[in-house]
């Protein structure tokens, strides 16, 4: 069995963090009712949609940049027979890391 290379990071098991878990870690910190964080978090989330729909691009500081990205039409097969399909052009949603985090990671 093949040794594995010391620069591999060790397999980790995804799990997610739920909005309940971090409104509680909001309020924890910030001294803010569970209620005051909640909705602090809902403006936060609601102000980065309406940026995305305007087509700005948002910077989320120590984290990353959210971007609406356009997509070409493209020719795709339907899985499970294999017919040709076309995918009209769209939108969609782009992430870039900010530096400090991919650092860290």
């Amino acid at each position: 069995m093949p040794k594995p290379s010391p620069t591999a990071k060790p397999a980790t098991t995804a799990s997610k963090i739920a909005k309940t878990e971090l409104v509680d870690r909001v309020a924890a910190e910030t001294g803010l009712t569970k209620k005051q964080a909640g909705d602090a978090f809902d403006a936060l989330i609601d102000g980065i949609v309406s940026g995305l729909k305007n087509g700005q691009s948002v910077g989320l500081p120590g984290l990353g940049t959210l971007s609406v990205r356009a997509t070409a039409a493209r020719t795709g097969v339907k899985p499970g027979t294999s017919e040709k399909i076309q995918i009209p052009a769209g939108k969609k949603v782009g992430f870039k890391v900010a530096s400090a985090l991919k650092d860290t990671l």
